[in-house]
């Protein structure tokens, strides 16, 4: 029977599932692990569920000792994983990609919408009791329908979001490595470079993974670049934008406003970005449904399992380690 820890609660059916054959500890706190609190948690454990929160480099590697086989993100991405360290002892990191990416396209559109009609500010209004009824001028937003929308990464799930825009009949426009012509067939979409996505979209929706190029891949210079009535969203990773140079464009006007559900230096958020009314901020929500936490536990669990019972488990994000 091996020994599991898990850094964080999840839902409490996929605790017991891995239960049933194993020694199981979950953090008890309703919060993220210190880095003292995590090296001292991982000692000793033959498998590890981690969030992205934990940072798992050589140290952590070290702390858990070589008897450790797997440690497995509950997240698609994996940023936080020193994966040539882990390669180099052998252990095998996981994610949990494909089961979020309908629940995080749709979040990434509610947070356009949000953005575009003004729908948090003008809940706020009447929340406080300052509405005095119907007026013609109060709350104008932008325009959806018929618009141009961008998309900067055209994977997993920016292609379950630009699929949305049909129902809107939008001009699709993306960039990416390299085009996807069969996407473009089926949907209309247009390969652009970044200069003309930045000029001509509407609605702007970052869907790359972070990598030491796409870092800022908006910053002031992108942002003046955009159109004033431009809405930038971003339901990715929140180092994709300067959060600090956004902060200053919404707040100057530069663009309309922006829907952000991650941020640069989580939970922190960049100063005076809490203070703007032209700006959506949820707190890291997109795969916040029932059924994908649930799915999402599912492959982190069935990960662990294989990988203690000495099978290939199905997201490694290291493979050369399998081999």
């Amino acid at each position: 029977m091996a020994n599991v820890y898990i850094t964080r609660m999840i839902p409490q059916e996929i605790i017991d599932s891995l239960r049933a054959s194993h020694t199981v500890e979950v953090n008890p706190e309703d919060r993220a692990l210190t880095r003292e609190e995590l090296l001292r948690q991982v000692r000793g454990r033959d498998a590890v569920i981690t969030l992205l929160t934990d940072t798992i480099d050589g140290e952590a590697l070290d702390a858990a000792g070589p008897q450790c086989r797997i440690f497995a993100n509950y997240a698609v991405g994996f940023n936080n994983f020193d994966v040539a360290a882990a390669t180099q002892r052998g252990v095998i990191m996981t994610n949990t990609p494909g089961v979020l990416d309908e629940a995080t396209a749709t979040h990434a559109w509610s947070l356009l919408l949000a953005a575009a009609r003004r729908i948090p500010e003008s809940e706020r209004y009447l929340r406080a009791g300052l509405w005095r009824g119907w007026a013609p001028m109060d709350f104008l937003g932008q325009d959806v329908d018929h618009m141009t929308l961008g998309i900067a990464g055209l994977g997993r799930i920016g292609s379950q979001f630009a699929r949305k825009a049909a129902a809107f009949d939008m001009k699709v426009i993306y960039t990416d490595v390299k085009p996807v012509p069969e996407f473009e067939r089926q949907y209309g979409a247009t390969f652009v470079d970044k200069a003309t996505l930045l000029g001509e979209a509407d609605f702007l929706s970052l869907h790359l993974a972070l990598t030491p190029e796409t870092r800022h891949y908006i910053g002031a210079a992108e942002l003046a670049a955009m159109k004033p009535t431009a809405v930038l969203i971003n339901a990715g990773r929140g180092p994709l934008v300067d959060e600090q140079a956004l902060v200053a464009a919404l707040r100057n006007k530069v663009i309309w406003s922006a829907g952000l559900d991650v941020f640069e230096d989580e939970p922190r958020l960049a100063a005076g970005l809490a203070e703007l009314d032209n700006v959506v901020i949820v707190p890291h929500i997109a795969s916040a449904t029932f059924r994908t936490r649930l799915a999402m536990g599912k492959i982190a669990v069935d990960n662990v399992l294989s990988v203690l019972r000495g099978e290939r488990p199905l997201t490694c994000v290291n493979p050369g380690v399998l081999k």
